[in-house]
């Protein structure tokens, strides 16, 4: 394992500066710094009691952000054990009470929470079309005036969401979405 190419550091907030390991493991590549960077000023530099659902938590690099920046709750939901295994002992090494691992599959876990969240990370696995399977199933899970990241090689098809910002880096895409209001 190469010790640089598995760690992401930490870039605002409580939390800043601190690295974080990851395990290889297929497709997962944490969202680089410079779009993290852009993302949560997009969002605002802090997120003080925001509920965060990092859908494809992978590295967990969004949701240790959002939880760094404030956030009241942040679930991240990740279907490989060991993966979630690592993301659990970054957040014991943190202290960051306010995170929530949880080793299910994306999809099982959106239909089964009752939970509603404020900011939903999506960073599905690069090559994968999960976007448009779940963007159709986020409504339930949305509060009011909820936002949405999209991260993806290509930017989806948005049906019934307006793109609030979004940006290109490298073969990156991304942006923030919320659902249009109809009316």
């Amino acid at each position: 394992m190469n010790q640089q190419r598995n760690k992401v550091r930490i870039i605002g907030g409580e939390y800043r500066r601190r690295l974080l390991s990851f395990p290889d493991a297929s497709g997962l590549r944490p969202t680089p710094d410079r779009v993290r960077e852009t993302v949560f000023n997009w969002l605002g530099q802090t997120l003080n009691g925001k509920r965060c659902l990092d859908l494809f938590a992978g590295s967990g690099a969004m949701g240790f952000e959002a939880a760094s920046r404030g956030a009241s709750r942040v679930v991240m939901v990740e279907k490989g054990r060991a993966v979630a295994e690592v993301l659990r002992a970054n957040r014991e090494m943190l202290s960051a009470a306010n995170v929530e691992v949880v080793c299910a599959d994306a999809l099982q876990y959106l239909r089964s929470t009752r939970e509603s969240f404020d900011v939903v990370f999506l960073d599905p696995p690069y090559d994968s079309d999960l976007l448009s399977t779940v963007l159709p199933m986020l409504a339930p899970v949305l509060a009011p005036q909820a936002v949405v990241y999209l991260e993806n090689k290509v930017w989806p098809a948005l049906d019934g969401w307006e793109t609030l910002r979004n940006g290109k880096a490298s073969s990156v895409c991304f942006g923030l979405v919320a659902r249009e209001v109809v009316g």
